[in-house]
């Protein structure tokens, strides 16, 4: 038997009624109203894209059990979600706590958590030239860490389907400087890692796997760059290093479109030193694709102005996708001494990132997952 990998997707869970998005959208809103609406900017730009599955609720256990079957089945190992908690609360909870911790099968497809800790700002859609609202502040203090924390142990370090590496769950946070912000700096940081350390000890595990998604440049309007990332990471006591998507280390140059082989080298000539400037084993990411336009107001003109109105990667086909994938394999053999790599994403629709099953490929994006990983 040849080597064995440990593919994880990243799953955003935006696709259910969320109380807090239907008090800013209306009642029964879900992100699926952006995808329905997104229209072509330029001529034979693909818009809107329709799921090949329909419009469905990932909240309902029947409905997520399909997910994992399709993802178990194409040689993915684990769902990452975006696991938002602000400092008064959840928010897109459901997804995971109804969705896929109650499908019956929730024991074929390990998942674990990526604290989305970002500001959320109302740009679902974006109007251009408009500053957005800030609807929910990413920092979160210490005193809500320290609950927070707690219950993520309980509640969901101790199911049996949680991804650890050696035995160590692994938990992953995507904003530092939120973070550092929020917790009053960075020996504050260290301390209350520190202190979630001893909490997931107590629990019987052997530690915490602490996992910190780098970037080198915004996509969010809230994100900030941390120029010194070793020693930050190091500080603070961080296990890896990974990135969410490849767009947060340039390769967007061109507007309105970037071809995917670009993209794809300007992240592969990041990736190559990147476990160097982290001075941590660093997880590799594949990404499918970029179009976040149908996250911008459809009436407003489509302009190079930034998030979301940004480039759109083009010629990202099935086959494009595999050839990345090869290559990323290529890159954990000949460099790493682990076996661990992320695509993005399983749903990231309105940012055109996604390998869930559309209208126009079916199924080709988990296929090409499956014949090379699987």
């Amino acid at each position: 038997m040849g080597r064995q990998y440990q593919v994880g997707v990243y799953y955003f869970p935006n696709y259910h009624v969320d109380s807090r998005n239907e008090a800013v959208h209306g009642k029964g809103w879900t992100e699926w109203e952006l995808v329905k609406r997104g229209e072509p900017k330029f001529p034979g730009h693909q818009q809107p894209k329709v799921p090949l599955w329909g419009y469905e609720d990932e909240s309902d256990p029947t409905v997520f059990a399909k997910k994992i079957d399709a993802a178990a089945d194409h040689g993915i190992n684990h769902f990452i979600f975006d696991w938002y908690h602000y400092e008064n609360g959840p928010f897109l909870n459901g997804c995971l706590d109804r969705g896929y911790l109650n499908a019956p099968n929730n024991d074929r497809l390990k998942f674990c958590l990526m604290w989305a800790n970002h500001a959320w700002q109302d740009i679902h859609p974006a109007k251009a030239n408009q500053e957005p609202k800030l609807l929910y502040p990413g920092e979160v203090g210490p005193d809500a860490f320290d609950r927070i924390s707690s219950m993520i142990v309980e509640k969901y370090f101790k199911h049996p389907s949680y991804w650890a590496i050696d035995g160590c769950p692994y938990f992953s946070i995507y904003d530092l400087t939120s973070l550092i912000r929020g917790l009053g700096g960075l020996e504050q940081a260290h301390q209350a890692m520190q202190a979630f350390r001893e909490k997931v000890k107590a629990a019987g595990f052997p530690d915490l796997h602490l996992n910190a998604v780098i970037f080198g440049n915004v996509v969010l309007p809230s994100e900030e760059v941390i120029e010194n990332h070793a020693d930050v990471l190091s500080a603070i006591g961080f296990d890896s290093g990974t990135s969410y998507v490849w767009v947060h280390h340039g390769g967007l140059e061109h507007y309105p479109t970037t071809d995917y082989k670009v993209t794809e080298e300007c992240y592969f000539q990041y990736c190559k030193t990147a476990g160097e400037k982290i001075g941590l084993p660093y997880y590799p990411n594949i990404t499918m694709g970029w179009d976040s336009s149908p996250r911008t107001c459809q009436s407003d003109i489509y302009s190079n102005i930034g998030y979301p109105f940004t480039p759109m990667i083009i010629g990202n086909t099935p086959q494009a996708f595999k050839q990345a994938l090869q290559r990323v394999k290529s890159f954990i053999d000949e460099q790493c001494s682990h076996n661990i790599l992320n695509i993005n994403s399983w749903n990231e629709w309105t940012e055109g990132s996604y390998i869930e099953p559309d209208a126009v490929n079916g199924m080709a994006y988990l296929e090409a997952v499956k014949e090379v990983f699987g």
